[in-house]
C-alpha cells in the first residue's frame, strides 16, 4: 500500500535561501525527498530561454500554461509516492489556493522563509540570474496575506533553518495550512 506523500513547501522571494534550504533538508531528513524547483528546469533546458530572450516567442503568452504544467506535475510525482522539498514563489495570489486544493491527498507543511531586503538585493546582483528587482517586488508581496505552518525570519544561518524546519515538521499536526485552505477553497459557494 502507497503511503501518503510528504511536501515540504518553501515559499519564499527570490534570492531568499530556498534552494540551500532545501539541500540542508533533503540531506537529513529520515525518508527520500525529491527537491523541485523552477530553477531546476529552467537550468536543465526544457525551456527554449534563448528563444524567450530572443523575442522568438512571447514569455506572457506562454507563462500561465507552464506554471499550470509545473504545478500539476507536482501532483504527479507525489501521486506515485515520491515525498517533495518544493521551493517556489507564489507569484500569482490564485497559486495557494489552486495548489491547495491540488494538494489536498498529501501531507503539506508550508514554509515562509523572510530575509531582509538589503540581502536580498545583494543576493540577487550577485546571483545575475534574475531580472533585477525581483527580489524586492517578492518582498514587497509574497508573503502579504500568506498563512504557514512554519515562518523563518531572517539573520539565522541555513542549519538553524533546517534544524527548525525538521523540529517543526516531527511534531505537525493535522489539519495543515494547506489542508485548511483546500478546505476553505472547496466550501466556497459555485458561481458561474
Amino acid at each position: 500500500m502507497k503511503k501518503t506523500a510528504k511536501i515540504i513547501f518553501i515559499h519564499g522571494a527570490s534570492s531568499s535561501g530556498k534552494s540551500t534550504l532545501a539541500r540542508a533538508l533533503q540531506s537529513q531528513l529520515p525518508e527520500p525527498f525529491w527537491h523541485v524547483s523552477i530553477d531546476h528546469l529552467r537550468d536543465s533546458g526544457i525551456l527554449p530561454l534563448d528563444r524567450f530572450r530572443r523575442g522568438d516567442f512571447n514569455w506572457g503568452e506562454h507563462r500561465s500554461a507552464f506554471f499550470e504544467g509545473f504545478h500539476h506535475s507536482l501532483v504527479a510525482y507525489a501521486s506515485a509516492g515520491n515525498n517533495i522539498v518544493l521551493e517556489h514563489i507564489l507569484e500569482e495570489p490564485q497559486w495557494v489556493s489552486d495548489l491547495a486544493v491540488l494538494f489536498a491527498p498529501f501531507d503539506v507543511f508550508f514554509v515562509g522563509l523572510h530575509c531582509n531586503l538589503d540581502e536580498l538585493v545583494k543576493r540577487e546582483t550577485i546571483r545575475a540570474d534574475r531580472p533585477i528587482g525581483s527580489a524586492a517586488d517578492d518582498y514587497h508581496r509574497i508573503h502579504v496575506g500568506q498563512r504557514y505552518d512554519l515562518e523563518l525570519s531572517a539573520g539565522r544561518t541555513v542549519q538553524e533553518y533546517a534544524s527548525q524546519v525538521l523540529s517543526a515538521w516531527s511534531v505537525r499536526r493535522a489539519p495543515s495550512i494547506f489542508q485548511q485552505l483546500a478546505l476553505e477553497r472547496m466550501s466556497e459557494p459555485f458561481l458561474l
